[in-house]
């Protein structure tokens, strides 16, 4: 079977493979130069046998604020996952079967950045577009909104609404036949940052599971602070009442008073509550010999959830978001591992949680999403989580690790 020498774009071009199918390994699906298209390719026109066939497919939305937004789908076989360039290479969402990782967000569109003042609604306007399963918070700050330095930074910074410049299939030619979604997302202001995010997603030929490798370099001259985190959202059917999170955890403090309120079921979530708002619990994980670690949610019969695993060298610090308020309001909880608290910028120097990377240096951020169908799966996931803890006592501070005055 003969390979193509040269990248084939397929944007502006139909992919055709006559009578003897050629794979190409690589596609520019999206490029800063030139006018997408929908598109898509199938394991079958590759002339791949596998167990469960697979395709990936790009297409661009039309009406409301969605206009022009880009979405690709990787449907493994056994998962389809749901990418979106235009907003950061955030994942929108990943179903397999009847279970969806992700959850339904009052903001039904996936809105174009172009229609979003970060800096509106109080430097709250990143909520406007917020739905997606993954959405990738930093670099340069995260964060609630607030002056650090004499500067107003908005809401979780800007990265979930950069669009990609550039994004690139691959598919192996070989089982398992891995599949990566690579893109490119600037993080530039003359004087301020230059930073290039190199994202990249992968799964498998009929995986139930992707992978975040994402690469920070500091473009710049000068050292320069940043911070990142990996706002990861889920809501019904893995998020109900009696559903449970569980990690390894070395210590565990409320992000404020109302927190605080509520530390003795910290882990437990309840029912769609009018009014109930948010809760956050900054959590310190162990990990192993190697600094990885596990976290997981599952439902309330043990027998559906998912896990993320991350490496503590990376991503050393945890919040966990739990936001039980109406289902119309937005029923849905947040793992959140991160460099870094969601505490304004100006708080967390003190608490060691704003890096610096030199100038020309790299930080890598690695995070597996794994659905876990099955009690059998839920099982296994719990004794990880256990091996790890390994009996090492957890720290519960009974108030929060910053005294952040009251709006």
């Amino acid at each position: 079977m003969m390979k193509l020498i040269q990248t084939m774009s397929i944007i502006g071009l139909g992919v055709s493979f006559g009578v003897n199918p050629v794979l190409a390994r690589d596609w520019v699906m999206l490029d800063a130069s030139r006018a997408p298209q929908d598109w898509q390719i199938t394991s079958q026109e590759l002339g791949l046998n596998t167990d469960k066939p697979f395709s990936v497919s790009l297409r661009i939305l039309h009406g409301g604020r969605q206009e022009g937004v880009a979405v690709i789908d990787i449907d493994t076989g056994a998962m389809k996952i749901s990418v979106v360039p235009t907003r950061g290479m955030n994942v929108l969402r990943a179903v397999s079967g009847k279970v969806r990782l992700g959850w339904d967000s009052p903001v039904d569109e996936v809105v174009n950045p172009a229609f979003i003042d970060l800096d509106g609604r109080g430097s709250r306007g990143w909520l406007e577009g917020f739905n997606e399963l993954v959405a990738r918070c930093g670099y340069e700050w995260v964060g609630h909104p607030g002056l650090d330095q004499g500067v107003m930074l908005s809401l979780h910074g800007r990265a979930a609404n950069i669009p990609a410049s550039r994004v690139v299939l691959s598919i192996d030619e070989h089982p398992p036949y891995t599949i990566r979604l690579r893109g490119e997302l600037k993080e530039q202001a003359f004087k301020q940052v230059n930073f290039l995010i190199e994202t990249e997603l992968t799964t498998e030929a009929g995986a139930q599971s992707f992978s975040l490798h994402d690469t920070l370099t500091n473009e710049g001259d000068y050292a320069k602070e940043y911070q990142a985190l990996y706002h990861s959202n889920f809501g019904p059917p893995l998020l109900e009442p009696g559903a449970r999170f569980i990690a390894p955890v070395k210590q565990v403090s409320p992000f404020n008073q109302k927190a605080a309120e509520e530390l003795s079921h910290w882990q437990t979530y309840g029912p769609p509550t009018r009014d109930y708002d948010e809760t956050v619990y900054n959590v310190v994980p162990y990990g192993d010999e190697q600094g990885n670690t596990l976290a997981v949610l599952y439902n309330s019969a043990g027998t559906e959830g998912v896990s993320l695993g991350f490496n503590l060298q990376q991503l050393p610090v945890f919040s966990l978001w739990k936001n039980t308020d109406t289902l119309g309001q937005g029923y849905v909880t947040g793992l959140e591992p991160g460099t870094s608290f969601s505490f304004n910028r100006s708080y967390q120097r003190a608490l060691n949680l704003v890096p610096v990377v030199g100038p020309k240096e790299e930080r890598h951020f690695d995070i597996t999403y794994t659905l876990l169908a099955d009690k059998d799966s839920v099982d296994k996931a719990l004794r990880q989580v256990q091996n790890i803890q390994h009996d090492r006592p957890t720290e519960t501070r009974n108030t929060p690790l910053v005294d952040i005055p009251k709006e």
